[in-house]
């Protein structure tokens, strides 16, 4: 009997963590010293910030979510941010556009021809040291594994901090009418993703870019349709979640 069988992952996530869309500067303020912390300090992918906080242009015009512990003090775990097209600029470039400006496959799609008021890119998933404890995730933000989807002696594991947050940047999407996500990522993401139901589409060769990393996309809307049976609950504990924390439309 498989881990998605016998437990139920809405309550499971419930029972350790709780996301919030980044609604407010305080909250915003969290997710850049999270960044920092992650980006800056542990892993030097960044310069570190004598306010210490990780920020770049992109913030400006992006939406963000953070992951904290469901127990008081509800300490801050991780963060994501989903990175939309300047409202005053839509034709500029997302950072994946810049980085893989050579490598995309324009004939699987061209993001310069799509609605930019309905495109956006996943992106600075970053999880504190303290919940990286897992063999090969030192010296990366996060990882996922194959191990994540199995039982382990008696103890399931499912990766509840990366799904989490990767859910939360759909709900963020799909709330703002965004139909196709791109995230540039591990070539790997698409076997871990395909457990949960989740098809992701490689649109360009790989780049190396804190490591090898593959340009993709996603549909919102499938994402969403097509997650397994055991995957929903947790979806709808997020989605209700990020609904529930983010300012009245």
């Amino acid at each position: 009997m498989s881990l998605f069988d016998r437990f139920n992952l809405g309550a499971g996530f419930s029972k350790y963590f709780k996301i919030e869309a980044a609604a407010t500067d305080a909250v915003r303020d969290e997710v850049y010293r999270v960044r920092h912390e992650v980006y800056c300090e542990e892993l030097k992918f960044e310069p570190e910030r004598p306010d210490r906080r990780e920020t770049d242009a992109y913030d400006a015009h992006s939406l963000h979510c953070l992951l904290r512990g469901a127990q008081a003090p509800h300490p801050s775990v991780g963060c994501i941010r989903l990175v939309l097209p300047a409202p005053d600029a839509l034709a500029a470039p997302l950072p994946f556009e810049t980085t893989c400006a050579h490598t995309i496959d324009r004939r699987i799609i061209d993001p310069a021809k799509l609605d930019r008021t309905r495109i956006a890119e996943v992106s600075r998933l970053a999880v504190r040291a303290a919940y990286r404890r897992r063999k090969g995730e030192q010296n990366v933000a996060v990882a996922l594994q194959d191990e994540d989807y199995e039982e382990v002696g008696r103890q399931p594991r499912f990766p509840y901090i990366p799904i989490g947050l990767y859910l939360g940047s759909v709900a963020l999407a799909a709330r703002n009418n965004v139909d196709t996500l791109f995230v540039l990522t591990e070539p790997r993401l698409a076997s871990h993703f395909s457990k949960l139901g989740v098809e992701i589409k490689q649109i360009g060769g790989p780049v190396e870019h804190r490591g090898t990393r593959v340009p993709s996309m996603m549909d919102v809307q499938s994402i969403i349709k097509g997650l397994r049976f055991m995957v929903k609950p947790i979806w709808r504990v997020i989605h209700e979640q990020i609904e529930a924390s983010a300012p009245p439309r």
